[in-house]
């Protein structure tokens, strides 16, 4: 039986607002397990919605009392109804009901049996309202936890490289000034050696990290700058330098094209991609190994090459080169590669809006190349103001 009193049940809610309760009475029998309650007025039906949101209600035009068209919108707003299906019955103002937001209309002159089957039919469509709610509420959970793991891990990663970058420099020059020292005998001077190399590369792993991890949030901001060639070579030369000792060992060739358009870069963020570049091709390379470095230009775009003829990529490799920790294996000298700078490699020049690929033959060398985009009409035009 229908009732204003309201019980907390499983079952859909059914409003019948209408001043005439025995229109929810005849309708109650047709709709099965769903509760049906008499709404007598436009007053009742602001309180109790709210009690007890119904999945449909039927809102009679010649309801007494405030129009339901001016209380429908207000309804329309709370969250807690948002699946609630609006429908106007009657057969004189319902264009006002339409108006104020009502979702269908019908006569009130339909059959209780046929009345019935579209208010079944509009329960099954708010019980999948619901279901698809409780669907986008638990992937909102999810992504709440997991936009938290991954502050969590972001001011994990900064906090563990700026507290690691000080000692590790601070050990590098200690090493070096020791591997400097002619006291030193050399059996032990090539130890010295060796963990120098390991510090500093331990020192690229924490800097790379940090990096992919503000490149992966958007919070590396370029600083650009119009590179001609002896900038290139500039660079290059800095990367070198940076890779560390363990270059002396292999044959370095470097071949900048003279007379470059200019290409609007980074110089530091550049410095960083061959550095990693050429520090990968010396870890894959044996003593006496050939490393070169090639700037060309090919159409709208700048393109730079690092190969080496060392051991050369496995292709089952090949297709994950690219992503951090995904590629991990051993080099030639023992040492496991996490691949954290090869991955912010390809963030780096695609942040710039080149692309970067590798091409490798097992024993036979790997050859990386990017390109990065010339500068613009605009950029030159700036740099020649900037002259004059």
């Amino acid at each position: 039986m229908p009732s204003a009193d309201f019980q907390v049940a499983p079952s859909p809610v059914v409003f019948v607002v209408s001043h005439d309760r025995a229109r929810a009475d005849l309708l109650a029998p047709a709709l099965g397990q769903a509760q049906v309650h008499a709404i007598p007025d436009a007053e009742t039906l602001l309180r109790e919605a709210h009690v007890h949101p119904p999945a449909v209600a039927l809102l009679y035009a010649d309801t007494r009392g405030v129009p339901l068209a001016e209380v429908l919108p207000l309804l329309r707003q709370r969250a807690e109804l948002a699946g609630t299906q609006w429908i106007g019955v009657g057969s004189a103002g319902l264009g006002a009901l339409l108006a104020a937001g009502a979702d269908a209309l019908v006569s009130d002159a339909t059959a209780p049996d046929a009345l019935a089957l579209q208010v079944r039919n509009l329960l099954t469509r708010a019980g999948q309202h619901r279901e698809l709610e409780g669907r986008i509420a638990q992937l909102q959970r999810r992504l709440d936890d997991w936009e938290h793991e991954e502050r969590v891990r972001d001011q994990l990663v900064h906090m563990l490289v700026h507290d690691l970058k000080n000692p590790i420099a601070a050990v590098m020059g200690l090493l070096e000034v020791v591997g400097d020292d002619d006291r030193v005998p050399d059996d032990s001077r090539e130890l010295v050696k060796v963990a120098r190399d390991e510090t500093q590369h331990l020192l690229h792993l924490a800097v790379n990290m940090l990096d992919v991890r503000k490149i992966q949030a958007g919070k590396m901001n370029l600083r650009p700058e119009l590179v001609f060639s002896p900038m290139f070579e500039e660079v290059i030369e800095q990367a070198r330098g940076d890779v560390g000792s363990g270059l002396r060992e292999r044959h370095m060739r470097v071949e900048v094209a003279p007379g470059l358009s200019p290409t609007r870069a980074d110089p530091e963020i550049l410095r960083r991609v061959l550095a990693n570049l050429i520090s990968n091709a010396m870890k894959h390379t044996t003593t006496g190994g050939v490393i070169q470095v090639k700037v060309w230009q090919e159409g709208d775009e700048t393109r730079v090459l690092v190969c080496d003829d060392g051991e050369g990529i496995p292709a089952e490799d090949l297709p994950n080169l690219f992503a951090a920790f995904e590629q991990s294996r051993l080099t030639l000298h023992g040492r496991f590669d996490t691949g954290m700078g090869l991955a912010f490699c390809k963030l780096a020049v695609e942040e710039h809006g080149g692309h970067i690929w590798a091409e490798s033959e097992r024993g036979r060398g790997s050859t990386f190349t990017f390109t990065l985009p010339l500068a613009q009409d605009s950029d030159e035009e700036d740099f020649v103001e900037l002259l004059s």
